[in-house]
């Protein structure tokens, strides 16, 4: 019975000790911080370099190995580099244990023990077969990344993460674009030049997670890389799709797939951006702060409201002619004659758009609009800085709605047009200003003193033979014409600006869109995940993605 007793006495401690000693060899630790810079070279390659800063848990497997995903199978091994605080250890393709294709780092004698903490550094050569063409703009490459992350049954706490993109050497900071910021970063990234004068963005967040992919993007013109150099394969198997999908319910369901991805995405994407070309106000206005910014001027309070840019110009032009800065000395086509020197009080939108209507190249002419409607955009924006946009709108809708009322209030024609004389670029601001124009003005319009100067059709013109006027003369001075001429005129105005000074409205605001409003690129392109099984799945086998996938966890 003694025997027994020392034998199954002996057992016990023996599991305990087996069982002590696997608990110890769990991998546990804390990411406290994560750097990657990530280099689009000028040959269309792509260069990464990783810090990583690890603090083991007491009691915890030593970190002996870091698997570090890569974004494909294009690199060389041989030129990539690791250290551990600043002593050199190896490499190696075949001890990664991770999703998808990386390296494992060998610490060896520089592994860092429980309760320790040590920065691990690994640099890449070049990788070839990371860019992808731009879905939104053919003349853009796209390059999306993902940089390594860890299983969650081994990271502990939060990771302080920063992911800096230095875009090609040469790329103008005015040029590239950023992809739309994955959740718990800021919706843009914070823009500089680096040593070499290269555009970079970096995405930075202090509570990130270190078991968690985070996906970043940004585009290019393609012009600054080989054209060679951008991958324009499908990055799914198309047969492979067919054979499985045609069985069944599988032929059926591939059909419904094939009719809503060839016909129905791409009406929903060509509806979508042409309603996006629209949209010239940046997407930061939209975060919503609070109170309404006064003080805006009729013009500015139109961008805000995105109305079309050519009824904008056409209350621009309405305003530099009531100032005595400019007139018009032909309607077809559009002849602006620009007063020198010019009056005190000139906006800055107006000066900017005097000195292009001075162009008198059309193409010229109409780049000058574009760059001062975009001054204007950007502008307007920094006015909105912490006010709300939504409140801020409703308020100069109030304010056209009031001067209308009181134009409709007026007794006589003359008091009438005076209102309109002092509110008509507010009125201007309504979305059914034609109609409403023709239903106001009924009956005669005494037009402003001014008006000859915007309108030469209706200016009195003194002649030899007795002093013939276009439109009968009141005794006050004033010119009187009947009201749906008057309206047809203001309106023929915005017609004259869309048709024979900027040209196609939409593509003008489309070009001003591209720089204020640059279109979000969406991290998967559009186009397939691949993906394997696992709780670190690599998941950016996708046309425009330069993904590395996660570390295996250790």
């Amino acid at each position: 019975m003694t025997r027994r007793l020392l034998t199954i006495t002996l057992v016990f401690i023996l599991a305990l000790s087996l069982t002590t000693s696997a608990l110890a060899q769990n991998y546990s630790f804390r990411l406290d911080r994560e750097v990657v810079n990530v280099y689009w070279n000028s040959d269309g390659t792509v260069t990464l370099d990783y810090v990583f800063t690890f603090s083991n848990q007491p009691g915890a497997h030593a970190i002996d190995f870091v698997d570090v995903g890569l974004p494909n199978g294009n690199y060389v091994e041989s030129l990539i580099t690791a250290d551990v605080d600043g002593s050199s250890v190896s490499v190696s393709s075949s001890e990664y244990q991770g999703s998808g294709t990386g390296v494992a780092v060998v610490l060896g004698s520089r592994a860092i023990q429980p309760g320790q903490t040590g920065a691990v550094h690994v640099r890449t050569g070049p990788i070839t077969g990371v860019l992808y063409p731009d879905d939104n703009d053919e003349n853009y490459a796209s390059g999306v990344f993902s940089p390594t992350w860890f299983g969650s049954e081994y990271v502990v706490g939060a990771t302080d993460l920063s992911v800096t993109f230095h875009l090609p050497p040469g790329v103008k900071p005015e040029e590239p674009r950023w992809h739309e910021a994955p959740s718990g970063f800021p919706s843009e990234p914070q823009t500089g030049i680096d040593a070499e004068g290269r555009v970079t963005y970096t995405w930075s967040n202090p509570n990130a997670s270190g078991s968690r992919q985070y996906t970043f993007g940004a585009s290019f013109p393609k012009s600054y890389i080989p054209a060679g150099a951008i991958v324009t394969k499908p990055a799914f198997d198309l047969g492979g799709w067919i054979s499985s999908l045609f069985t069944g319910f599988g032929q059926f369901a591939f059909c419904c797939f094939f009719i809503v991805m060839f016909f129905g995405m791409p009406i929903l994407s060509v509806i979508g951006n042409q309603r996006r070309k629209l949209q010239y106000m940046p997407p930061k206005i939209a975060i919503e702060g609070h109170g309404i910014k006064r003080g805006l001027t009729a013009v500015e309070a139109a961008v805000l409201m995105e109305q079309p840019l050519d009824k904008a110009m056409t209350m621009i032009l309405f305003g530099v002619v009531k100032k005595g800065a400019a007139t018009v000395v032909n309607r077809e086509p559009l002849l602006v004659e620009v007063t020198s020197p010019a009056p005190s009080g000139l906006h800055d939108y107006e000066s900017n758009f005097l000195s292009a209507m001075k162009e008198n190249d059309t193409r010229a002419r109409r780049k000058s609009l574009q760059d001062m409607t975009v001054k204007l955009v950007k502008s307007v924006s920094e006015k909105m800085k912490g006010f709300s946009r939504k409140e801020t709108v409703e308020y100069y809708k109030r304010i056209m709605e009031t001067a209308w009322e009181q134009v409709q209030k007026a007794n006589t024609p003359e008091m009438q047009m005076t209102f309109f004389d002092q509110q008509l670029e507010w009125t201007m601001l309504d979305k059914d200003y034609d109609d409403r124009s023709r239903r106001v003005f009924q009956g005669p319009v005494f037009v402003p003193m001014w008006w000859g100067h915007y309108d030469p059709t209706y200016r009195p013109i003194s002649t030899a033979g007795g002093g013939k006027v276009s439109a009968p003369s009141m005794p006050s001075g004033r010119t009187a014409l009947p009201g749906a001429d008057f309206a047809a005129s203001v309106v023929g105005g915005v017609q004259t600006f869309s048709q024979k000074v900027i040209g196609n409205v939409q593509d003008f605001t489309s070009r001003v869109t591209n720089v204020t409003n640059p279109p979000p690129k969406p991290t998967s392109s559009g186009r397939s995940r691949g993906g394997r099984s696992g709780g670190c799945a690599c998941a950016c086998a996708c046309a425009g993605c330069a993904c590395a996938c996660a570390g295996g966890g250790r």
